[in-house]
């Protein structure tokens, strides 16, 4: 069984930085996209960043230039390094990502259980 396990949450302070980890577990052929969104309360979840299976990166405007997405094939993890945090980054993180189990053998939309990300001094 395929599962996402997020690693990283937790509390600090504006301008600090923190690093999310998102790693893929089970009998994975091969994984196309990974995602990270998060969500506010009270607030629609939104996507944060992304990267394709080329490593090219895509980014909301409210992160650019703070955030980096970044992955590791041969670990099937993701990461997201985060900068300059600001207290409206304060949220639930989730990652997800588009792959293809070997049991299945099609693509697939996988979630993880997010991790809290609050900033705040």
């Amino acid at each position: 069984q395929v599962q996402l396990v997020e690693s990283g949450g937790g509390l600090v302070q504006p301008g600090g930085s923190l690093r999310l980890s998102c790693a893929a577990s089970g009998s994975i052929s091969s994984i196309y996209t990974w995602g990270w969104y998060r969500q506010a309360p009270g607030k629609q979840r939104e996507s944060v960043a992304a990267i394709n299976s080329g490593g090219r990166p895509n980014y909301a405007d409210s992160v650019k230039g703070r955030f980096t997405i970044s992955k590791d094939n041969s670990k099937n993890t993701a990461y997201l390094q985060m900068n300059s945090l600001k207290t409206e980054d304060t949220a639930v993180y989730y990652c997800h990502a588009d792959l293809k189990p070997r049991a299945t053998g099609w693509v697939s939309s996988y979630w993880g259980q997010g991790t809290q990300v609050t900033v705040s001094s």
